[in-house]
């Protein structure tokens, strides 16, 4: 597991599983093997939801190991083509190291399409490596002066068509999901420039508890979100970027299944179409389905998908029926049973039914809908889209009544009177947008 951000420090025994620390922030493409280093606080908090080991409090997959990939200062700020060259290295690296996911909770704006962008690019080339790639979408689901829900708000590299592009939920620290409601600062879709369906699934994001030191600025500035458990620190945190981690934790869980049952790997795009199949539909209080482009296939379900990576042999030959065994199409949460969503959202298309059960090429191209999309009851897509009452898309987006956003074609965003920087930060709901 690569971990692309701030650092990582973690007590309770992750010292052992720590691979190698590379500090990309020197600005050299190749940096030496570093002691372990986190001034921020942000890639420990993500790490250790990945897969913290503490007796006190778990990750999602406690047994993964790490590989620290340094891009955010201790102010949580970084530059692209850091993040590019700690992707590029993870790629030529990942048979040393054994990295098999690559966790970036981090983003900004989209400037321009995925096919030209060279972090989505650099994102793209590690998933043909056999890299599983998850990427929090954003925390800029709302206007912060109005408070008004937006669509659009995909951040780069969560705009990479193969990454696994996740949104944030909130529990509302219950265990039954029933009562779980999308978070309204989680970025929705569709990409910008692009058009394409993100997220892809959505995740707990909300008021998760994880590992910080101390000294860390996060831990510093918020002292309200602050515990101590069994004497040590402990930090509470919401946004995109901690429920990204949770996803990477249960693809981690995904993979130690497979590899156990079939001593093989499925292929990255097989695990998003995995974890999207067995997702959980999702609707709002007056229990309406929440539109695609901000649920995704919907609310993770990682015990589905571990069902289903223990299912699918991903060594039989294309074409071929991959299940190996039955599955049920639910699962059982806090005396629920909960029916699996069973839809795939793939790119600007949407593949419903029983797809996955075909050793298909799994391209993201699978459905062409013409030069139009007229789209559920408020969308007409085509060379300009008209969103309900609050979306103009066409050389500008207007975003709400109050208009404070407007998007132009320099691929500027003025928001209020709030601008976002072309640098990188962490996504956290906090510290989403810079000065």
């Amino acid at each position: 597991m690569a971990v692309i951000d701030s650092g990582l420090l973690l007590d309770g025994g992750a010292a052992s599983r720590l691979k190698t620390t590379r500090d990309f922030t020197t600005g050299s493409s190749t940096p030496a093997h570093v002691v372990p280093v986190d001034g921020y606080g942000h890639g420990t908090h993500v790490a250790s939801l990945i897969g913290g080991n503490q007796a006190e409090l778990q990750g999602v997959a406690p047994a993964v190991s790490y590989v620290s990939l340094r891009v955010l200062g201790s102010s949580g700020i970084g530059i692209t083509s850091d993040v590019i060259a700690a992707v590029q290295w993870a790629v030529a690296n990942k048979a040393t190291y054994g990295i098999d996911v690559l966790n970036l909770s981090l983003g900004h704006a989209i400037y321009e399409p995925a096919a030209t962008d060279p972090l989505v690019q650099a994102v793209e080339a590690a998933v043909r490596a056999g890299i599983v790639v998850v990427a929090s979408a954003g925390n800029v689901g709302t206007n912060p002066l109005t408070g008004l829900v937006g669509y659009g708000g995909i951040c780069s590299p969560g705009n990479a068509p193969s990454a696994i592009t996740v949104g944030a939920f909130k529990t509302f620290d219950t265990a039954t999901r029933s009562d779980d409601r999308m978070a309204d600062y989680s970025s929705r879709g569709p990409t910008w420039y692009d058009g394409r369906a993100k997220p892809d699934v959505v995740a707990p994001g909300h008021r998760l508890l994880a590992a910080a030191g101390t000294s860390q600025t996060l831990y510093t500035l918020f002292p309200a979100l602050r515990q101590t458990i069994s004497g040590r620190p402990y930090l509470t945190l919401s946004g995109t970027s901690v429920a990204a981690g949770v996803v990477s934790g249960t693809v981690a869980l995904m993979i130690e299944e497979a590899r156990a049952t079939y001593g093989a790997t499925p292929p990255t795009n097989a695990i998003k179409a995995m974890l999207q199949v067995s997702a959980f539909h999702m609707t709002d209080a007056a229990d309406q389905p929440y539109h695609v482009l901000a649920q995704g296939a919907g609310a993770l379900n990682t015990v589905g998908a571990i069902q289903l990576a223990q299912a699918i042999d991903p060594t039989v030959p294309v074409g071929s029926a991959w299940l190996a065994a039955g599955v049920t199409k639910s699962t059982a949460i806090d005396g629920q049973n909960i029916v699996w969503g069973d839809n795939i959202v793939w790119g600007d298309n949407i593949v419903w039914g029983d797809n996955i059960v075909w050793g298909d090429a799994l391209s993201t191209h699978n459905i062409v809908w013409g030069d139009n999309i007229v789209w559920g009851d408020n969308i007409v897509w085509g060379d300009n889209i008209v969103w309900g009452d609050n979306i103009v898309w066409g050389d500008n987006i207007v975003w709400g009544d109050a208009y404070n956003i407007v998007w132009g074609d320099a691929g500027n965003i003025v928001w209020g009177d709030l601008s976002l920087s072309q640098a990188f930060s962490a996504s956290l709901s906090v510290l989403t947008i810079t000065k």
